[in-house]
């Protein structure tokens, strides 16, 4: 078996980028390692790894797992999470694979 990992990346247009990677890392750092500033951060699933960019006008976002089951389930939960923090505007996160 090979140590290949599988991955995603999302680029979201939004005003609030910063404001939104800093939220998705706080809320999760309550229960898994995280890391972030205004700029970037990351978060550590069981499932896999999420590292979070911000810059005026995009959050852009990228997913490292093992398996295609755990991208699917790091994309689910990243992108339930993000609307919901989001829930004033209309995100468009849309996972293309890298």
């Amino acid at each position: 078996m090979t140590d290949s990992k599988v991955r995603a990346e999302a680029r979201v247009a939004t005003a609030n980028a910063s404001k939104y990677l800093q939220q998705l890392c706080k809320h999760f750092q309550h229960k898994l390692p995280a890391e972030f500033d205004a700029a970037v951060g990351s978060i550590a699933f069981p499932a896999g790894m999420v590292r979070l960019a911000a810059d005026g006008k995009t959050l852009a976002i990228t997913l490292e797992a093992q398996s295609d089951q755990e991208l699917d389930r790091l994309e689910d939960v990243v992108a339930r999470h993000l609307a919901r923090f989001a829930f004033r505007e209309e995100l468009d996160v849309q996972w293309q694979g890298a």
